[in-house]
């Protein structure tokens, strides 16, 4: 670790303007440093508002490796406190979501903490030296996030105190967010119908790069359209095409669609695959909302908010949603060749429940670990994973659309099958580790 610890020039070597070492992948010391500089210092999307609607509710995941708790206080505020007892070390909440009360206690020795995290009481409290104890680490009770920002009821956090500001972080990044919050008739988007998660023996920037890089899906996905479309040519003229067919149709377009789709990078790595047609942009019509849409948002708007429907919107480092269907996926290192993702749906509030269930079949279909899509990505992503490791060629190519002098900043290119999306995570992931190397910083 100490090589890249101590060396910004060894890092910035990692990454060239059209390829990557094959280190950022297989490398433990540099999947340790992600841990402490890419994840720490950046803005990382813990869990939505509506996950803890009421005081003492609570929801604990991680930013990068390190435990978090999301809870909701009693003034209504939302905190984000390190799942860590200042005590023993031991976990303070162990369940995935729940209602504490007025208060969070160890299962340990019974430290017991207010919702903000300030230490509230403890056991056996005479029998320390009480003097000593208030100037003590412990006596500050559950570590805090360094800070907390919301958005359309998304919660982020970032875990240092250093670090950019939320705005200045994503910008006009932003605004696909926004978009997906206007699909609400009354306002306002909730989590529903459970998570789906799936824990894939690969680096996690193997799956990030996968989310804004359509282009694998002609092949990758080819056996899944197939049957799809031997399916659909098996009905009659009369039926009515199944939503399933609506879904699992569209994998079966070809490079020729992409290179015109469209897409967006911005600085900092966020991206958007699909600014003009996506796998989406052929769902039916739901009536009921669109007209609920109107009278909310008037006829224009309401179309202008319904006709964006990209394929991913990618929030660096590891955060991917979708406008239609409403879904967001989160990836969760775990260690530099393992990763969890999560995936959720959301639910407009107030729009009728065929959104919802478009939203669900769609994550049940595309993102279970059992579906017929995720099956195929799964075994590729593993598979690069272990053949990573066999000698020979060192970096991992991004070639493809590479015309030189790119530069990360916002920017609007037609053809989707270029990977300068994934290039523009790169030059991010390089600057942002570089930065951190530097001496004092």
């Amino acid at each position: 670790m100490q090589a890249y610890r101590d060396d910004p020039a060894a890092l910035a070597a990692l990454v060239e303007p059209d390829r990557v070492h094959r280190d950022l992948y297989v490398a433990p010391e540099l999947f340790a440093l992600e841990d402490e500089w890419l994840f720490a210092r950046n803005w990382i999307y813990v869990g939505h508002a509506s996950q803890v609607p009421q005081a003492g509710d609570f929801y604990t995941t991680r930013i990068g490796t390190c435990p978090i708790i999301m809870v909701r206080h009693g003034d209504g505020s939302i905190r984000v406190l390190i799942n860590r007892c200042a005590h023993k070390g031991a976990a303070v909440v162990s369940e995935i979501c729940g209602r504490a009360g007025r208060a969070l206690r160890c299962p340990y020795h019974a430290w017991t903490y207010e919702l903000d995290g300030a230490l509230l009481s403890m056991p056996l409290k005479s029998d320390y030296d009480l003097a000593a104890f208030a100037h003590s680490p412990a006596a500050m009770g559950l570590r805090p996030a360094g800070a907390v920002a919301i958005r359309h009821g998304f919660v982020f956090a970032r875990l240092s105190a250093k670090g950019p500001d939320f705005h200045g972080y994503f910008g006009a990044a932003l605004a696909p967010l926004d978009n997906l919050a206007q699909r609400a008739p009354d306002g306002e988007l909730v989590v529903a119908g459970g998570c789906l998660r799936s824990i894939i023996r690969c680096n996690w920037k193997i799956y990030v790069e996968n989310i804004v890089d359509p282009a694998h899906a002609v092949s990758t996905h080819e056996s899944a359209s197939q049957s799809a479309a031997a399916i659909g040519s098996a009905m009659s003229n009369d039926q009515k095409e199944p939503a399933v067919l609506e879904q699992l149709l569209p994998f079966g377009v070809n490079y020729s669609y992409f290179s015109q789709a469209g897409a967006r990078i911005y600085s900092n790595g966020h991206a958007i695959l699909g600014t003009k047609a996506s796998l989406h942009s052929g769902y039916a019509k739901l009536p009921d909302y669109e007209a609920m849409l109107e009278r909310v948002h008037g006829p224009d708007r309401a179309r202008e908010v319904l006709s964006f429907a990209p394929q991913n919107t990618l929030f660096f480092p590891n955060l991917a949603f979708k406008a239609s269907p409403q879904t967001v996926r989160v990836v969760r290192p775990l260690a530099v060749d393992r990763t969890l993702v999560e995936t959720w749906s959301l639910m407009p509030k107030g729009a009728p429940d065929a959104v919802l269930q478009r939203t669900v079949m769609y994550n049940r279909l595309v993102f279970s670990p059992m579906s017929v899509v995720a099956h195929d990505d799964f075994h590729v992503f593993e598979s690069i994973q272990q053949a990573l490791h066999a000698p020979g060629n060192e970096w991992v190519s991004m070639q493809r659309g590479y015309r030189g002098d790119e530069a990360e900043e916002t920017r609007d290119f037609e053809d989707g099958n270029d990977e300068l999306a994934l290039r523009n995570f790169y030059r991010a992931w390089q600057r942002l580790m570089v930065a951190a190397a530097e001496p004092g910083a």
